[in-house]
């Protein structure tokens, strides 16, 4: 009994963090073709609180409700279109994003240094990956691909991963405290 009242409350919070994600999204800076969205530190923070397992179901409802046509990507878009369009590589790169990022934190410790860390190499899959399907989608040079839709975002995305890192291990240590996560997931190191 008490392990389904676990998957349970572990389902809930997966789609808490799917909706989070459609709510950063709309925090957006327009740039000309990749604009920088609340959507990445959404990530970081479902990889560093809820893991590879749960941060990973998480992003993959968000884009399943995405792909559905319900308007949760970036300014209040949604469809196939948007996933398979010049910057859907970002979004499908979320799927490796948070589980590598996840990964690492289950395989080192719960810790801010090792949280940021974690999010530092998820943001740079997140631009390589966005990036080269930028590239390809938009039949654009390696240099304009990378001058659009890699450098702009890498101070924001060295600031994000800091926010996720910080604000994910403290959500994280509280939600511990409260025994909100599964006992198997629940240690922290701060």
């Amino acid at each position: 009994m008490k392990e389904s009242h676990e998957k349970l409350r572990m389902m809930m919070v997966t789609a808490l963090f799917a909706a989070l994600i459609g709510i950063l999204a709309q925090i957006t800076i327009p740039l000309p073709l990749v604009p920088i969205t609340g959507q990445t530190l959404a990530v970081g923070l479902a990889a560093t609180i809820l893991g590879s397992r749960y941060g990973t179901s998480s992003v993959l409802l968000y884009l399943f409700i995405g792909a559905a046509g319900v308007p949760v990507f970036a300014e209040m878009s949604g469809g196939l279109a948007k996933i398979f369009g010049p910057t859907g590589g970002y979004l499908l790169s979320y799927i490796p994003t948070v589980y590598i990022t996840g990964l690492i934190l289950e395989k080192t410790r719960f810790t801010v240094p090792m949280a940021f860390l974690a999010n530092i190499i998820g943001m740079l899959l997140t631009l390589i990956i966005g990036t080269v399907w930028l590239k390809y989608m938009s039949s654009l040079s390696w240099t304009v691909a990378f001058a659009s839709g890699f450098a702009p975002f890498i101070i924001v995305g060295i600031l994000k991963a800091f926010l996720a890192s910080w604000l994910g291990i403290t959500i994280r240590s509280r939600l511990a405290t409260a025994n909100m996560l599964p006992k198997k997931n629940a240690t922290l190191s701060r």
